[in-house]
C-alpha cells in the first residue's frame, strides 16, 4: 500500500528545508530563485501543498539538487548521504520536541536537521546534548 499524500507532502517539505539550509538560503530567497511566492514556498516546506514540477526543475538546474531525493527520500545528492540516519534523527528530534512541549518554526527545525546532517557528512559525531542546546536557542 502506498504512502498517504499528507505523509508524502510532509516528507518533501522536510527534505526541501534540508536542501534550502544546505544551500544557505532563507525561505524568501529560495522562493525567489525557484520562481514562486514566499507564501507558496512556505506551504511547500510545511507540507501543505505539493511542489510544482517547474520549481523542482529550477532546484536541479540552479543547485544540482537531487530531485529524486527531494520527492521520495531515496538516492542521495552525495555519496555520503545517509538517509536512514537522517530519518532516525528527524524522528528523534520530533519525538523530543513533542515530549517536551517545545514548538519551533519549520525553518528552525530545518536548520537543526541541516546542521546535524552537515556534521554527519563531515564525519563529526554530534551528541544529543548539543542538539538540545540548539533547540533551546531556537525555541519560540
Amino acid at each position: 500500500m502506498g504512502r498517504k499524500s499528507e505523509d508524502l507532502l510532509v516528507g518533501i517539505g522536510a527534505r526541501l528545508a534540508i536542501t534550502r539550509n544546505e544551500i544557505g538560503l532563507s525561505q524568501a530567497d529560495m522562493a525567489q530563485v525557484i520562481g514562486v511566492s514566499l507564501r507558496a514556498y512556505h506551504s511547500y516546506e510545511k507540507g501543505y501543498r505539493g511542489l510544482p514540477i517547474e520549481a523542482l526543475v529550477a532546484l536541479h538546474e540552479k543547485f544540482k539538487s537531487d530531485v529524486n531525493w527531494i520527492l521520495l527520500g531515496v538516492k542521495s545528492a552525495r555519496v555520503e548521504h545517509d538517509i536512514e540516519a537522517l530519518q532516525e534523527f528527524e524522528t528523534s528530534l520530533d519525538r523530543y520536541l513533542a515530549g517536551q512541549g517545545i514548538t519551533i518554526k519549520s525553518e528552525k527545525r530545518g536548520a537543526i536537521v541541516a546542521r546535524w546532517y552537515r556534521s554527519l557528512t563531515d564525519g563529526k559525531e554530534i551528541q544529543m546534548e548539543d542538539v538540545y542546546t540548539w533547540i533551546e536557542l531556537l525555541k519560540e
